[in-house]
C-alpha cells in the first residue's frame, strides 16, 4: 500500500460539509481484497480493538487495505478525543487506486492520524507490534496544542451556534468572526474594540485601585514597593496580614496572600519579583470571587478556592497532591477544566505556616492549603455562584469594568459572600483583568456552567446579527467569468462595495488587487477578509473545490451556468459528466436555507440539482415554455426567461420585463450564450434583493469590452472586418461561439484556434469538428503551454477534427499565438468576420488592440500582404473534400 498524495479539504467539499484529509492510496494485488488476508483484520483488532469491524461503503464492494487505513485514521482521532464521525473510501477509474477521505477537527491532527494509521495497518499486515496507546497520546497532545483554548473556544462555539462564520487567523487564538465589512476579531476574551489604554490601566494594579477608589468602589490599601525592605516596611504600615503580588501580573503568577511573618514575606517577594514591579496591599478576609462583566452586564460569577488536599492519615502531602493530580480534568495548561497542583517555594512556605512539610502525613480530614490565592491556573477550583450575586455587588463590578474601560472584564472580589453588599463585610475589589479566563465559568468544578460565549456574541453582534455579507458563488462549464462580472456590476450599481474573484484576478469594486487565475478558495478568502466589502461574488472553479473545498460554509446565492458536455474530464478522477455534475453541485448543497440556487433549466444536469438546494430555486432559460421552467412557474416560483425579445422575471402574479435591445452584452439578443449569462445574472441579482430598477440600469451600463469582460466575446473593427476575441476552450463554448458568429452577416468567416493539452483527445478533436461546419478558413496554432503534450500533438488532433469539414477550404498551421493572429489579420478583407480563440488573454488582447490601432492610423495594406513573424504551413481544401491535404505556400 502506498499513500501517494494527501491534501486538506478546509471547507465544504465533494465528499461532505466537514473538513477532511483526502489521500490517494494505491493497493497492489491481494491488498485490493482483504478476504485474501484472513488473519489481517484479527491482527489489526488485536492491536487496536477500538477500530471495530472493517466494512466498505457498499456491501458488494470488497474490503481493501485502503478501507483499513480509513477506519484506523478515524478511530485513532476519535480515541484521542477529537469529535470526528465521517470517513469514506472510493475506488477510482485506475485499478487499485482509491480516494480515502477522513474528517478532521484540527488539520495537523488529521494528517498525523493518517500517518499513524498507515504505520498501524502496515504493522498488522506484517504481524508486528504497534504502540497504539503511544499513538493516541501523541494525537491527544497535538490536539491540545492545536485547538483553541477554553476561553477562545467557548466564544468560537457560541459564534458557530449563532451561524456566524469563523476563521482562525493564526496558530494561536486570533480569530475572525463574520465577513467583509461585518467582520470582528477576537483573541481569548479580548475583542478588536478593546482599548489598549484600558488594558494598560488594568495591568497597572496601583492605578486601577486609585481610579476605582475615586469612583467609590471599595479596594484594599497598598502601594508599589522598591525592594524587599521597602516591601516589609509597607506591610507594617498597612498592617499584617498582607498580600504580595506583581503590579503587572495575570493568572495568579507571583501572588501570595495572607502573609504574617517576615520569612514568608521574603519568599513571597522573591516569587513576585521576576514579573516586574512588586506591590504590597492589605489582606482582605473572606473568599476569592471572580465576576465576569461583558458590556454593561454581569454574566457569570464563581467562588475560587485555593489548591488544597484533605488528609487521610496514610499518605504524605506530596502523595496526596499526586493523587489529586490524577484527576483527568487536571492538566498542565489551560486546555483542561482544572490545572495540576504544584509543590513549589510558595507551597512549601504555606505548608510551613501550617506546621507541615511535603513529606508529613496530615491527620484524617485535615485541610492542607498549598497556597492562599485561588487562581485556577495554580491548581484552585471554582464553584458557580452567579445566581446568588447581590445587585449592589454586581453593580460595583460593572462600575469597575466601565471605569477601567474594558468591554470584557474579570473583576476579582474578596469578601465573605457575594450575596451581601461589600461595604457591610469589609470586602473589596482587588483586581480588574483584561482578557479574563473563562473556563471557571464554562466548566466550573462545582455548579452550573454558564454560556459566557453567547454574552460575548451579543456584545460583538447585537440584535442577532450573524456577521454575514451576501455571498454569490458561480460555477459551471462556460460563462462563469462573464456572469460573475455582470452580477458584481449589478450589485455595484446598487451602491455596494463588491469583492469579486474570477479567472482574471481579485477585484474590490473595479480595483484589481491580485491577478492571475483567482477562481479558487484562497482568493475567495481574501475577499471575505477585506474590511470594505459589502457583498462578494466568487467564481468557484472545479480545481479549487477539488484541491481545498469551498472558502465559505454557505452562500446566499449559488449560480450554475451549465454543465453541458463538461470540461477538464479525466483530470483528478473527475472522468464523466456525472462526476462533474456532483462536483459543481457542491455550491448548491451549501446554499443557506434563506438563499437561492439559480439554475439553468435547459441543462438537464443543472436542472437535476434543484432537489439538493436547502433554500429556494430560481430557474432560467431562454425558452419560457421549457417544461422544467414552465412547471416551476406554474407552482408560483421564481423564473427568468425570454419572451418576444424581452427578459422576463416572474413569480406568481409578479412580472417584470426588459427588452434585450437594452442589454449591450447580448448585442440585442443576437448572442445566445450571453443571453444565458444575462438571465443567470438577473436571477442572482433578484435573489440578492437588488431592486428591479437597479437591475435595469445595471444591464444597460454593462459594456462587453476588454475592460468589462476581457476575453469574452470582445468585438473589434479592423479595416472593415469584424474581429471577435474569446477564451472559449471546450466543445460547448466553441458551439456557442460558432452559433453567435454564424448569426452575423459576413463575406467570409475565419477562425484562429489552438487547444489546451490537458483536455481529452476527443474534446480537442470535437472543437475543430464544430468549427469546420461554419468557417471557410482555419488558422491552427501551437500555444505557449502544451500541458504535458508532445510538440505538434495538439495540432495533429485539431487537424483530425477538420478531416471531414463541410465548409473549411483552407487550413494554416502557425507556431506562436501572436504570429497566428497576425497571419489571420493579414488575410482579412472588408466584410469578413474572424473569431480569434486566445490563450494568453491579457497579452493576446493587448496585441490585437495594438494591431487594430495601427490599422486605424495607416492606410489599408496592399492586397496580399504577407504574415509577420512565425512559420506556417497552409493546406488548401474544397468544401466537403476528403481529408487528404496538400501543403502550399502562403499567398
Amino acid at each position: 500500500m502506498d499513500v501517494s498524495r494527501t491534501r486538506a479539504l478546509r471547507g465544504p467539499n465533494i465528499w461532505s460539509r466537514s473538513t477532511a484529509i483526502e489521500a490517494i492510496v494505491n493497493c497492489a494485488g491481494a491488498e485490493n481484497d482483504l478476504s485474501r488476508y484472513p488473519d489481517f483484520e484479527k491482527q489489526l483488532r488485536a492491536l487496536f480493538p477500538a477500530i471495530g469491524a472493517l466494512h466498505a461503503n457498499k456491501p458488494s464492494e470488497p474490503i481493501t487495505l485502503a478501507h483499513a487505513l480509513e477506519h484506523a485514521a478515524l478511530a485513532l482521532q476519535s480515541q484521542s478525543g477529537c469529535p470526528v464521525t465521517f470517513s469514506r473510501t472510493t475506488a477510482t477509474e485506475e485499478a487499485g487506486t482509491y480516494q480515502v477521505v477522513v474528517q478532521y477537527s484540527e488539520e495537523a491532527v488529521g494528517r498525523l492520524a493518517l500517518e499513524l494509521a498507515e504505520q498501524l495497518v502496515q504493522a498488522a499486515l506484517r504481524g508486528e507490534d504497534f504502540d497504539v496507546p503511544g499513538a493516541i497520546a501523541k494525537l491527544r497532545e497535538l490536539d491540545e496544542d492545536e485547538r483553541l483554548g477554553p476561553s477562545t473556544g467557548a466564544i468560537a462555539e457560541a459564534a458557530l451556534a449563532r451561524g456566524i462564520p469563523l476563521r482562525r487567523l493564526t496558530k494561536g487564538s486570533l480569530v475572525q468572526l463574520g465577513w467583509g465589512k461585518k467582520q470582528r476579531r477576537f483573541q481569548a476574551a479580548e475583542v478588536d474594540q478593546t482599548s489598549c489604554i484600558a488594558e494598560a490601566i488594568a495591568q497597572d494594579k496601583d492605578l486601577t485601585k486609585k481610579l476605582l477608589r475615586a469612583c467609590g468602589v471599595p479596594v484594599p490599601l497598598g502601594r508599589p514597593v522598591t525592594d524587599v525592605e521597602d516591601g516589609w516596611k509597607a506591610a507594617n504600615e498597612i498592617g499584617l496580614p498582607v498580600v504580595v503580588k506583581p503590579q503587572d501580573g495575570n493568572q495568579g503568577k507571583g501572588v501570595t496572600v495572607c502573609i504574617y511573618e517576615r520569612e514568608h514575606f521574603d519568599v513571597a517577594y522573591r516569587a513576585a519579583e521576576p514579573y516586574g514591579e512588586v506591590m504590597v496591599e492589605s489582606y482582605l478576609p473572606g473568599h476569592d470571587f471572580r465576576l465576569l462583566v461583558v458590556g454593561d452586564k454581569l454574566v457569570a460569577a464563581a467562588r475560587r478556592d485555593p489548591p488544597l488536599v484533605i488528609g487521610d492519615g496514610t499518605h504524605t502531602v506530596r502523595e496526596l497532591v499526586d493523587l489529586v493530580n490524577q484527576d483527568p480534568r487536571r492538566g498542565d495548561g489551560h486546555a483542561t477544566p482544572l490545572t495540576r497542583m504544584r509543590l513549589d517555594d510558595i507551597a512549601f512556605a504555606r505548608l510551613k505556616a501550617q506546621g507541615l512539610t511535603a513529606d508529613d502525613v496530615p491527620a484524617k480530614g485535615q485541610r492542607v492549603v498549598l497556597r492562599n490565592n485561588a487562581n485556577l491556573s495554580t491548581g484552585g477550583t471554582a464553584t458557580d455562584v452567579t445566581d446568588t450575586v447581590h445587585p449592589d455587588v454586581a453593580q460595583a463590578a460593572i462600575v469597575a469594568a466601565q471605569t477601567v474601560g474594558l468591554d470584557i472584564c474579570g473583576v476579582d472580589v474578596v469578601c465573605e459572600t457575594v450575596g451581601k453588599p461589600l461595604q457591610g463585610q469589609s470586602g473589596g475589589i482587588v483586581e480588574v483583568n483584561a482578557a479574563p479566563g473563562l473556563r471557571m465559568h464554562i466548566s466550573p468544578s462545582f455548579g452550573k456552567g454558564r454560556n459566557v460565549g453567547e454574552a460575548v456574541m451579543d456584545q460583538l453582534f447585537p440584535k442577532g446579527d450573524n456577521g454575514r455579507i451576501p455571498v454569490v458563488a458561480v460555477t459551471g462549464t462556460n460563462g462563469k467569468t462573464t456572469t460573475v462580472r455582470l452580477i458584481a456590476h449589478l450589485l455595484r450599481t446598487q451602491g455596494l462595495t463588491v469583492g469579486m474573484t474570477n479567472t482574471d484576478g481579485v477585484y474590490i469594486n473595479s480595483k484589481q488587487i491580485d491577478s492571475g487565475d483567482c477562481s479558487g478558495p484562497r482568493s475567495a478568502r481574501s475577499v471575505l477578509m477585506h474590511p470594505d466589502v459589502d457583498a462578494a461574488v466568487l467564481e468557484t472553479a472545479r480545481g479549487g473545490m477539488l484541491r481545498e473545498g469551498l472558502a465559505f460554509d454557505e452562500c446566499q446565492v449559488a449560480v450554475v451556468t451549465n454543465v453541458g458536455e463538461g470540461d477538464h474530464l479525466g483530470l483528478n478522477y473527475i472522468t464523466t459528466v456525472e462526476d462533474l455534475t456532483v462536483l459543481k453541485r457542491v455550491i448548491v448543497l451549501n446554499v443557506a436555507t434563506s438563499g437561492h440556487a439559480v439554475l439553468n433549466a435547459a441543462d438537464p444536469h443543472v436542472a437535476a440539482m434543484a432537489p439538493y438546494c436547502p433554500g429556494q430555486v430560481i430557474f432560467f432559460a431562454q425558452d419560457g415554455q421549457h417544461p422544467v421552467l414552465a412547471r416551476h412557474r406554474a407552482l408560483g416560483k421564481r423564473v427568468v426567461f425570454v419572451d418576444q425579445g424581452d427578459i422576463v422575471v416572474a413569480e406568481g402574479k409578479f412580472e417584470k420585463r426588459l427588452p434585450l435591445t437594452r442589454v449591450p452584452l447580448t448585442m440585442g439578443g443576437k448572442i445566445g450564450f450571453q443571453v444565458d449569462n444575462t438571465l443567470a445574472s438577473v436571477g442572482a441579482a433578484w435573489a440578492s434583493q437588488v431592486p428591479w430598477d437597479v437591475i435595469r440600469t445595471g444591464l444597460g451600463s454593462f459594456i462587453n469590452d476588454v475592460h468589462g469582460v476581457p476575453g469574452r466575446f470582445n468585438v473589434f473593427e479592423f479595416r472593415g472586418a469584424t474581429l471577435i476575441a474569446d477564451y472559449g476552450h471546450n466543445p460547448d463554448a466553441i458551439a456557442a461561439l460558432t452559433q453567435a458568429v454564424s448569426a452575423m452577416p459576413a463575406r467570409q468567416r475565419s477562425v484562429v484556434i489552438s487547444g489546451a493539452g490537458d483536455r481529452r483527445d476527443q474534446d480537442i478533436v470535437k472543437q475543430t469538428e464544430i468549427l469546420g461546419q461554419s468557417f471557410e478558413e482555419v488558422v491552427l496554432y501551437q500555444d505557449a503551454c502544451q500541458r504535458g503534450r508532445a510538440d505538434g500533438e495538439v495540432l495533429g488532433l485539431l487537424r483530425q477534427g477538420l478531416a471531414n469539414a463541410q465548409r473549411t477550404r483552407q487550413v494554416d498551421e502557425i507556431h506562436g499565438e501572436f504570429a497566428a493572429i497576425d497571419h489571420a489579420l493579414s488575410r482579412l478583407k472588408a466584410g469578413d468576420v474572424c473569431l480569434i480563440l486566445i490563450d494568453q488573454v491579457e497579452e493576446a488582447l493587448a496585441h490585437i488592440k495594438k494591431r487594430v490601432a495601427d490599422a486605424a492610423s495607416k492606410p489599408l495594406a496592399a492586397k496580399g500582404a504577407k504574415a509577420r513573424a512565425g512559420t506556417s504551413k497552409t493546406t488548401a481544401r474544397k468544401p466537403g473534400a476528403a481529408s487528404k491535404q496538400v501543403a502550399v505556400t502562403v499567398r
